[in-house]
Parts: structure tokens; C-alpha cells; sequence
């Protein structure tokens, strides 16, 4: 017991909450449909043997409507095990995905930054799904066969014992050891396979997200060159399974031979000796040929179950607790001042305090020596050059990273110790890469607040200067957005995910870069976030290079080597010492605005 309750099959297949009544259904309507098939098969060869003795038609009617109720009934019966059996996996392939979603979402989020994108997209992707086809393809499968084979050995046994012994022996040999050479010839090759889809599908995502960035650093062909060696690999492993497991099919037609000449060997004797009627010698000898059917998917069962334990390992390791430690384009933005933003839903206050902070990865800071407080209604800006470190100091400060030197507190509570439900309540991040998803555009506001109506969605949507973008899309906010916003601009997209952050009940707001590409009015929309016009009684940190800044109540300036140049409000910066070079930076990435 203790071995099943540590198997990662099984502990996944216990987070589907798949419904017992819900199977035993599917295993009912799985059982009745081939159990029609071997009745069909029995009841024709008692039909057409006893209709070679000519006897008057009123005897044979019994039997023409049993051929006929069981032929009908073995589709129908299938099809409802079909329904069945795919509602259980869908449903329970749901519920793990949001299961696994809500330990992902508890981990510490340095130990995930750590797997590939890739790697982590097949685990909650594909991983999911041959988990739950295990309910399809392996365990239904199972519980069919055992069930109608031990009523195919009891039906053949009621004529003539032996025969059914035979039938019981045939039924193990191609149920039993068939898929004991499978499993046993594939487990090498299918945990090849295994990782070797994982690295697929993380060079591939590699290859479409950062094709720009490897031509440049002359890696593409290298990379390239890997997706080839990892294709060819899998196609070994594949190719080697193909091998074994076409022996584990061929033991199947052996064993219907078998059962089929054991009911021959003793059926024949026992007909001359008057112990079994013909007819009942045709119902012996042809109903093992149905009766196999169900014996005949196990194979494919067992390395379904092999299969699926390989994607079940993946799953529970990414879930198992972490160490601590093309519509038209949009017309031209208004460049007057923003809407008013709508008012979250009243939320807790929140006071966050970092000391001493030291950020970094892996050990290596990349900036430090920050001293930082927040809390509603007060307005921070962190600007300086790429690499300064300063996504890596709101990962910090949101509690996504923890801290390598220094601490950060939420109201007096370290806040990388703090459950991530808990923090949440109180801090929001959109950062530059957050994800758009592929549905609706009231949907993907609803990210942020489960609650969000329509009315507040369009208010948020022009509060950030997207209501022209969305009178002139065809569905409003029911419009789909595609994968990852590819129906919207670089520019569009940052706004929309700027929407659904002010959308976010959190007070304390940590924004990176939500002007980029920003083409038009991206200065007043910054200070509109920093003067409280959109963030009315929140407390901000935005990271930015543009100018806009000027309403702040602090802005933080970075240099290239992760330290605090300077600090204090924007007019005494433009004063102080480093005055002309803090202007210089200020102005850099627009000098036209000014």
C-alpha cells in the first residue's frame, strides 16, 4: 500500500477528483458495448449453426432479434462509453491543471525561473494531458477487458469447461504478458522519449521567441542544429519501441489461435460423445474470437499507463513544495490628459519597507544597497540604463525573489515568508512580459479581478487610451485577442495589460515599463500613473526609462552597476550635482518631448 500511496501515477491520478460514480459509468457502458460484441458474436453463431438444421423459422426468431438488439446496441453502448469516459478525463485533466496552477502559483518563484520555458510549458501542458489520458487509454481499457473477459471465460465455460479454461488461458496470455514484453521493452525508450520531447519543445520555444536574439549572437545554427540532434533522437526512441511492441501485438492472434484450438481439442470429442450439441460447439469455438477484442487493447494500455507515469513523475516534481530560499489599426491615442481610472474595490492598507536590499540570481547581485518605503498614495520612480537591475528589484520587492542580502516587509512581515494568496491581496506586478491570453478582452481583464463588469472593463480601457482601439474592433470586449495579443500592437497590448492592473484590488502597484512602445501621449499616461490621476490612493513603483516622471514623490536613479546614483524628488535631482548628467538620462529617451 505504502508503494502505490509514493507512486507519481497514481498520487496524479488522485489529484484529477475523478468521481467514482462518474467511472463506474464509463466502466459499465464500456463493459455492456463489448460485452454486446461478444454476445453479438455468440447469439449469430448459435443462429447460423442452428439454421443449417432447417428447423421451422419460429424457432429462430428469438435469436434474429437478439443479433439484431446486440448489433445496435454495441454502437450505442460505445458511444456512451466514449461520452463517458472522455467526460471523466476532461473533467479530471481540469481539475489537475488547476491544482497544479495553485501549487505553482505557492512555490517559490526562483526555483521555477529556473526550468526552461519550454520544459514548463509541456509539463502544465502536455504532461496534464497524458495524465488524464490514462483514464482513456489505460485504466477504462483495463477495467473493460477484465470485466468482459471474465464474462467471455464464464459464457464458454457454461458450454464446456475445458474450452473456458482454454478462452481463460489465451485471455492471460494476451492480456498478461503481452503487455508485460511491451511495457518491459518500452520503459528505456519511452523515458528517452520523454525527455527528449521536453527538450523538443523548449528548444522550439526557444528558437520562435528569440530567433532576432541568437541570428545576432550568431547561436541560431548551433541552436538549430540542437532542435535536429533532439528530433533525430526522438525518432530513435520511438523507432525502438516500434520493434517490441509489434511482437506484444503479434502474441495477440497467437493466443486467439490458442483459445480457438483448445476449444477445437475438446469440443470435438465431447460433440461425438453427445456431452455438447453442434450448436453449442459453434458457440464455443467462435466466441473467443470476440471475446479478445477487449484483450487486444491492453498492450497499448500498459504503455499508455508507462507513458503516463513518465508525465506524472514531471508533474509532481513541478509541484511538489520548494526548498525556502489583425484588425485595423488603432487610431493615434488622444495626447490630452487620460480618463479617470476606475476605483478598485476598497482594499486594506499596506506598508512595505526594504532594507539594505541586495538583489539578484543565483546567488550573483545585480543591485544593492536599497532602502525603500511604500505605501498607499505614495509614488516612486526607478529609472537608469538596461542592466541596472531594476525588473530584478520589483521581482524583489513583490516577493517573487528573495532577497540575497536585506529584507522586505509587508506590514512588519517578511514578505517572501508570506503565503503568495496573502501577498497578493495586497501587491500587484504587471511585468514587461506578463502573458495575454487567448480569449476575450473582458477576460483577459478579469485576470486581474474575477468580478470585473463590462462598464468597469470599458472604463479601465479608456482610462489607459484604449477607447477608440476598442470602438473600432468588431466584438468589443468580446473580441478575441489570439495567442499572446498577436491581434493587437506592441503598444496596445502594454496598455491593455496596464488596464487590467489599475483593474487589480492590490493598493500597492508595481509597474514595469508600462510605456514601452507606447508610441503616442506614453509621457502623460506615465505621470498620469505617478500624479494619482489613474492610481488614485495607491501606492506606486514604476520602472521606466521615459520621461514623465516629473509628479513622483521619489525618483530612484540607477547606474550601470546596480548601485543608487542618486535619489529624492525629481526638481532636487535636476539641482543637485549630478543635475546635468540626471538630466541628460531624464531626456534621453525622448529628447524631441522637450
Amino acid at each position: 500500500m505504502n508503494r502505490w500511496r509514493h507512486d507519481p501515477l497514481w498520487q496524479a491520478v488522485g489529484m484529477l477528483g475523478v468521481r467514482p460514480a462518474r467511472a463506474a459509468w464509463a466502466v459499465l457502458a464500456g463493459s455492456a458495448g463489448l460485452g454486446s460484441a461478444v454476445a453479438l458474436a455468440a447469439a449469430s453463431a448459435w443462429l447460423i449453426a442452428r439454421a443449417s438444421q432447417m428447423p421451422p423459422v419460429m424457432t429462430l426468431t428469438i435469436a434474429v432479434v437478439a443479433v439484431r438488439t446486440f448489433g445496435i446496441s454495441r454502437g450505442v453502448l460505445r458511444y456512451l462509453e466514449r461520452l463517458a469516459s472522455h467526460d471523466v478525463a476532461l473533467r479530471g485533466m481540469a481539475t489537475l491543471r488547476a491544482r497544479l496552477y495553485d501549487r505553482l502559483a505557492a512555490r517559490d518563484p526562483g526555483s521555477l525561473m529556473a526550468l526552461r520555458r519550454g520544459d514548463l510549458l509541456a509539463r502544465v501542458g502536455a504532461d496534464v494531458d497524458s495524465v488524464g489520458d490514462v483514464v482513456v487509454r489505460g485504466l477504462m481499457p483495463i477495467a473493460v477487458a477484465v470485466v468482459v473477459g471474465a464474462g467471455s471465460v464464464a459464457l464458454v465455460g457454461a458450454f464446456l469447461p475445458a474450452a473456458g479454461a482454454g478462452l481463460a488461458l489465451g485471455l492471460l496470455l494476451a492480456g498478461g504478458v503481452a503487455p508485460w514484453w511491451a511495457v518491459r521493452a518500452a520503459r528505456t525508450a519511452e523515458a528517452r522519449s520523454s525527455h527528449a520531447r521536453a527538450r523538443l519543445s523548449a528548444t522550439t520555444l526557444t528558437l520562435l521567441d528569440g530567433a532576432a536574439e541568437l541570428r545576432v549572437s550568431g547561436r541560431f545554427d548551433a541552436v538549430l542544429g540542437e532542435l535536429r540532434d533532439t528530433e533525430a533522437e526522438l525518432a530513435r526512441a520511438t523507432d525502438a519501441a516500434a520493434r517490441p511492441a509489434a511482437v506484444a501485438v503479434a502474441i495477440g492472434p497467437l493466443a486467439v489461435g490458442l483459445a480457438v484450438l483448445v476449444s477445437l481439442r475438446w469440443g470435438i470429442p465431447a460433440t461425438t460423445a453427445g456431452a455438447l450439441d453442434p450448436v453449442e460447439l459453434a458457440v464455443v469455438v467462435l466466441t473467443p474470437l470476440a471475446a479478445f477484442e477487449a484483450a487486444s487493447l491492453l498492450p497499448g494500455a500498459a504503455v499508455a499507463l508507462l507513458r503516463s507515469r513518465q508525465a506524472a513523475r514531471r508533474v509532481i516534481e513541478l509541484m511538489e513544495p520548494s526548498p525556502e530560499g489583425a484588425p485595423a489599426p488603432m487610431p493615434a491615442a488622444p495626447v490630452g490628459r487620460p480618463h479617470p481610472a476606475p476605483s478598485p474595490e476598497p482594499t486594506p492598507n499596506a506598508h512595505l519597507v526594504a532594507r539594505g536590499l541586495a538583489c539578484g540570481w543565483a546567488g550573483r547581485p545585480v543591485l544593492q544597497g536599497i532602502d525603500l518605503e511604500l505605501h498607499p498614495g505614495r509614488r516612486i520612480a526607478v529609472v537608469g540604463p538596461s542592466g541596472a537591475g531594476k525588473t530584478t528589484l520589483l521581482l524583489t520587492l513583490a516577493g517573487l525573489l528573495p532577497p540575497l542580502a536585506g529584507e522586505v516587509r509587508l506590514d512588519g512581515t517578511p514578505i517572501h515568508a508570506l503565503p503568495r494568496d496573502i501577498a497578493a491581496r495586497s501587491v500587484t506586478m504587471t511585468a514587461e512580459d506578463a502573458h495575454v491570453f487567448d480569449t476575450t478582452v473582458l477576460e483577459n481583464l478579469r485576470v486581474a479581478r474575477g468580478d470585473v463588469t463590462a462598464a468597469q472593463a470599458v472604463s479601465a480601457l479608456a482610462s489607459v487610451g484604449l477607447d477608440a482601439w476598442l470602438a473600432g474592433v468588431p466584438d468589443g470586449l468580446d473580441t478575441m485577442l489570439g495567442l499572446d495579443a498577436t491581434r493587437m500592437s506592441g503598444g496596445e497590448r502594454r496598455r491593455l495589460l496596464l488596464a487590467r492592473a489599475l483593474l487589480s484590488p492590490g493598493p500597492l502597484l508595481f509597474l514595469d515599463e508600462p510605456t514601452e512602445h507606447v508610441d503616442t501621449g506614453a509621457a502623460d499616461l506615465l505621470a498620469g500613473l505617478l500624479d494619482g490621476r489613474l492610481t488614485p490612493g495607491r501606492g506606486v513603483v514604476v520602472v521606466t526609462h521615459c520621461s514623465g516622471i516629473e509628479a513622483a514623490d521619489e525618483v530612484i536613479w540607477l547606474d550601470r552597476t546596480g548601485s543608487v546614483r542618486a535619489r529624492g524628488p525629481h526638481r532636487e535631482l535636476l539641482a543637485g550635482p549630478d543635475g546635468s548628467e540626471y538630466r541628460s538620462a531624464w531626456r534621453g529617451e525622448d529628447p524631441g518631448e522637450r
